[in-house]
């Protein structure tokens, strides 16, 4: 089994054609195969890395070893996961040894991050609204908040709850993309909407004020 990889159902097999054509192009020494891969991948590293860890321009140095590790590991990609899966169980292991290295070093450089799609989680806007600046200004607070509780979870609760909340995979593919048990990822995700609720309870209680 390739490096990263668990057993998956055919159900999970199923999209896998468009991977294995675009990841035999990248063994062969297509260069512009790879260049594809990392056009369609780069942003959700990006992202990913930018929420668990808190910092822009960490995230973006990470996406770089992230996509130098998927470089070298093709060979060992068996196909049993999604590639997309794949690259996110490495993002997220790349994003564990940074801050093992930050903590390593007593360094502590999350920042909240002011995104729009945490914005978007906050608030409940959508894409294409106009905001007034006060309600924008709101909303830019708000997702600030969400994003500084965020980084108050363990990054174990983190991790599931940016992947399965913020990503969009199912508890399977967050399994998958962690490399544990589907169980422990629906405990995992449970824990972390809780201490959510806690830390936000106001923003929560003012959500839903009509």
């Amino acid at each position: 089994m390739g490096a990263g990889e668990m057993p998956l159902d055919a159900r999970a097999l199923a999209g896998a054609g468009p991977d294995k054509a675009l990841v035999a192009s990248c063994r062969s020494g297509d260069a512009a195969a790879f260049a594809r891969l990392v056009e369609l991948h780069e942003g959700m590293v990006v992202n990913l890395s930018a929420r668990l860890l808190g910092d822009p321009e960490e995230a973006r140095d990470v996406a770089q070893e992230v996509f130098l590790q998927v470089y070298r590991m093709l060979g060992r990609f068996e196909g049993r996961s999604s590639l997309k899966t794949w690259i996110y169980r490495i993002a997220v292991n790349q994003c564990h040894n940074r801050r093992r290295f930050w903590h390593r070093r007593r360094r502590d450089r999350e920042e909240a991050l002011d995104e729009g799609l945490l914005v978007e989680r906050a608030s409940g806007t959508r894409e294409g609204t106009h905001a007034s600046p006060y309600e924008a200004a709101r909303q830019g607070e708000r997702a600030r908040r969400v994003q500084s509780a965020l980084l108050q979870l363990s990054f174990e609760h983190r991790s599931v709850l940016v992947l399965r909340e913020v990503e969009g995979l199912t508890c399977e593919e967050v399994a998958v993309a962690l490399g544990v048990p589907e169980g422990t990822v629906k405990s995992r995700l449970s824990r972390a909407r809780e201490a959510m609720r806690v830390r936000l309870r106001d923003l929560v209680e003012e959500g839903a004020t009509p």
